[in-house]
């Protein structure tokens, strides 16, 4: 009874910690960067670009990010998954901040 009740529970927090969104991130330096969106989150304003050398980008949009498709500004909703990115971001700490992305197709 005692192995079964172990095993329940065990299985319980593997499903509870597989359910969140644990992605290993990484932190660049400041630059600009190609990749592409591989997660859009637009209640959090969020993405998640996969670089071109396979780092993963957690980007929080703020109020000064522009946002570009073909030159002209556009709206987060724009942002679609597995779409092509050029992102521009600033290193503070211990994360990044986007100051600018680039819809590329």
């Amino acid at each position: 009874m005692k192995k079964l009740i172990l095993t329940a529970l065990f299985g319980c927090l593997f499903l509870l910690n597989s359910c969140g969104e644990n992605k290993k991130t990484d932190i660049v330096d400041s630059g600009t960067y190609q990749g592409v969106a591989e997660t859009v989150e637009p209640g959090e304003k969020e993405i998640y670009v996969r670089t071109s050398d396979d780092k993963l980008l957690e980007l929080y949009f703020t109020d000064e990010t522009t946002l570009t498709k073909d030159g002209s500004s556009t709206s987060f909703d724009s942002l679609k998954e597995d779409g092509k990115v050029e992102v521009t971001v600033e290193k503070k700490g211990n994360k990044l901040v986007p100051i600018s992305v680039k819809i590329l197709n």
